[in-house]
């Protein structure tokens, strides 16, 4: 297994020596990914437009490893190339793109406005178009790669828990996953999508428990996920591992979902 023992050690590093640079990676499970590559060996970009990414950045750092935390704004395609440069002229290159940044409202679907709509939008899908492209950009050139997009489970079945335009958001990551799928494979670059259901989050940690006794209920294995199973899903995407997989959604929502 890789990760970190309990002296700090790594016992393997699946992904020693990549660089990978992930958005939305400030807190959250953009930030347990951020950590769970970085304990697979990797050097990784965190860029987030929170402030305190330099805290997030040292939590994330293993020794050994370097951790370069840049303020990004992902609706930004100026600011979102220019950022990639800095990651690029820092390292050399980027091999591990993860598309996290997302906006996260449960408003109901008669009180989104246009400005609303636009900007969970804006974030989620055309943040998510820009680094494909910026990134995919790069590796086309070095013929290897690997780009991961986080969906959700609200893009492949209706739910109440969040808005409207979050789902649409969701639903059209994963036609965009396989579109860039399509477009760089023959170039050696792989593109897959994560699309988790109910982790453990400040968010979830909020519910009352009756509430979170009654979400868990319709989950067949009967608990929710942890950030750092998603994030070891992340790893397995961006390893040697996962070199015959691109186009796909890797479902990770206790079964909460079965296709």
């Amino acid at each position: 297994m890789y990760g970190i023992d309990g002296a700090g050690r790594r016992p393997t590093s699946i992904l020693s020596g990549q660089v990978a640079f992930v958005t939305g990676a400030g807190q959250g499970l953009g930030h347990a990914i951020a950590l769970g590559l970085a304990q697979a060996g990797a050097h990784v970009v965190l860029t987030d437009i929170t402030i305190g990414l330099d805290a997030a950045a040292d939590r994330v750092r293993v020794p050994g490893q370097d951790c370069l935390a840049l303020s990004l704004d992902v609706r930004d395609e100026a600011a979102f190339t220019d950022t990639f440069a800095q990651a690029l002229a820092y390292f050399g290159r980027v091999d591990v793109m993860v598309n996290n940044a997302a906006r996260t409202p449960a408003t109901s679907i008669w009180d989104i406005t246009a400005d609303e709509w636009d900007d969970v939008m804006a974030i989620n899908l055309r943040g998510v178009f820009f680094g494909c492209r910026i990134a995919g950009r790069h590796m086309r050139e070095r013929r290897a790669g690997r780009i991961i997009n986080l969906a959700s489970v609200a893009g492949q079945q209706a739910s109440t828990a969040t808005g409207a335009h979050y789902g649409a958001s969701k639903a059209a990551i994963l036609a965009l996953t396989r579109s860039f799928a399509q477009e760089l494979a023959p170039h050696g670059v792989t593109v897959n999508a994560l699309a988790p259901a109910a982790i453990r989050s400040e968010l979830l940690d909020a519910m009352d428990p009756d509430q979170q006794s009654r979400l868990a209920a319709g989950i067949p294995l009967g608990r929710f996920g942890l950030p750092q199973e998603v994030a070891a899903a992340a790893v397995y995407l961006a390893s040697p591992l996962a070199a015959y997989t691109t186009g796909a959604t890797l479902d990770l929502n206790g079964g909460r979902l079965m296709r």
